[in-house]
């Protein structure tokens, strides 16, 4: 059950045949397929610090003033399905880097106009406010919905099968408040939705971002929503522009 104040109604398992059917990048039929940030996540110079490193002024601007922690997701490239996840922290006005782990994007990379089907991941910021998956909640903040709904379904290869054990939703055309695999779009389902940071299955996604089961726990145990906590993602040009 979901771990807030207020009961809300998890998704039934009649609404699995819709959120397949239509829904989501990771979480639906369209999923086809089923280190370090390098120079863009270092930074030694004092006034530097008071920036999350690499991200350019029209994404820094973006961010929330009340964030303090960022999941950047570094990509490598404009068409590639590989990037590095760091998690930073902020303390005074200094970012500091937490933790990063290697992960993957969309199989054909990024993009600032994403649509449904186009597997490329959006670039942008993005909040973060609940999660979910099929396994128990292992102490998340966030708050968590459990339910077998969001097993992979077993058509799909083997190797994702256990890619919606854990799942944190980023806050891109959802309803932020509700369940992760809840299929409400608001701007419609030709913009995509159902993007989530999930567990890796050893290749690029549908549009997800996807890191190993290790990091997916930590963040779940360390993603705080009285800490506001966002995701900033896309391919290092885009970042940095």
């Amino acid at each position: 059950m979901r771990k807030i104040g207020v009961h809300r109604t998890v998704v039934a398992m009649a609404a699995l045949g819709t959120l397949v059917a239509t829904s989501a990048a990771c979480g639906g039929v369209r999923h086809s397929d089923a280190g370090e940030a390098g120079a863009a996540g270092r930074t030694s110079a004092p006034d530097a610090r008071t920036r999350v490193p690499g991200i350019g002024e029209r994404l820094q601007q973006r961010i929330p003033a009340g964030a303090r922690q960022v999941v950047a997701v570094y990509g490598d490239g404009k068409a590639s399905p590989d990037s590095t996840v760091v998690l930073y922290t902020k303390r005074g006005s200094a970012w500091e880097r937490t933790r990063s782990w290697p992960a993957h994007n969309g199989k054909k990379g990024w993009t600032a106009d994403h649509h449904e089907g186009d597997r490329r991941s959006p670039v942008g910021v993005f909040t973060l406010t609940d999660a979910g998956g099929v396994l128990p909640d292992p102490g998340a903040r966030l708050p968590y919905t459990r339910d077998a709904s969001f097993a992979a379904p077993r058509w799909w290869a083997a190797s994702h099968w256990h890619d919606f054990d854990y799942v944190i939703a980023i806050d891109y055309n959802r309803v932020k408040g509700t369940a992760p695999n809840d299929p409400a779009r608001p701007e419609g389902d030709a913009k995509g939705g159902g993007i989530w940071l999930h567990m890796d299955h050893g290749s690029g996604t549908s549009a997800c971002v996807s890191l190993s089961r290790a990091a997916m726990e930590y963040l779940l145990r360390t993603l705080d929503p009285d800490r506001h906590p966002v995701v900033v993602m896309g391919d290092r040009a885009d970042l940095m522009a």
